[in-house]
């Protein structure tokens, strides 16, 4: 994380130089500090359930984060329409459906509980993400992604020396480029993303965004072979269509 963030970091300090927009108020520094902090809980979560856990299950329920931009519209005065409130329906059942452990469970129990808990803390730091990144843009989309990238990047380093993380492992030379290249593709993502934030309504632009589990669970299946039971795909379909109707709402 701690290389991959820090790629993104140099890539977003080049745009903003070649932006050659002024530093934003603080207005809109902190609550980019806020997502890029929260984001980096977030992503840590997120990468521990996908290691432990199965990542087609584990995809979808953090994609639930995409509830906490709705429920902040809500809170500011938005009403869902009928489709919308279908569609949180539809992803709390299919968080329920998607937990599930199979019957023959045993020694594996726990860790599934542990990945399911953790995919539901992604969640809502990818949600806060989502809802914090929004403000934080109204500016200037490179210097707020510049502060999100500072903050997450301080919070990695902070967290990989309390808990002494192996450093030669982090940067072994055949890694290093699989994980610079997921750190750009982060930080582009999260670019396209602050971007449409200024372009459209948050509601519908963060759930569009957090569509990613599609793409998530057809890699899993294609790569690593991952079976899941039939109560779970139903789950997992639930979630992707409840996301899909929050955003069509």
């Amino acid at each position: 994380m701690l290389v991959s963030q820090g790629t993104g970091l140099v890539f977003v300090a080049v745009w903003v130089v070649a932006s050659g927009d002024g530093p934003p108020p603080v207005a809109d520094i902190l609550p980019a500090l806020a997502a890029g902090a929260g984001g980096a809980i977030a992503l840590g979560a997120f990468y521990r359930a996908l290691s432990i856990g199965t990542m087609s299950i584990v995809a979808p329920i953090s994609a639930t984060g995409a509830l906490v931009p709705v429920i902040t519209g809500l809170a500011g005065g938005d009403r869902p329409g009928a489709v919308q409130v279908v569609g949180m329906a539809a992803a709390v059942v299919g968080v329920v459906l998607a937990s599930r452990e199979s019957d023959a469970a045993q020694g594996g129990g726990a860790v599934a509980r542990q990945s399911l808990g953790l995919a539901l803390v992604a969640a809502l730091g990818f949600g806060l993400f989502l809802t914090l990144l929004k403000p934080a843009s109204d500016h200037s989309v490179p210097w707020a992604l510049l502060m999100v990238r500072l903050a997450s990047v301080s919070v990695i380093a902070v967290t990989a020396t309390v808990f002494r993380a192996p450093v030669r492992a982090a940067f072994a030379r055949s890694a290093l480029p699989s994980i610079a290249l997921v750190g750009t593709l982060d930080v582009a993502a999260n670019a396209l993303y602050a971007l449409a934030t200024t372009k459209g309504l948050l509601s519908i632009v963060a759930v569009l965004g957090d569509l990613y589990p599609v793409s998530t669970i057809l890699l899993a299946r294609a790569v690593l072979r991952e079976r899941v039971r039939r109560s779970q795909e139903a789950g997992i379909v639930a979630v992707l269509a409840g996301v899909a109707l929050i955003a069509a709402g």
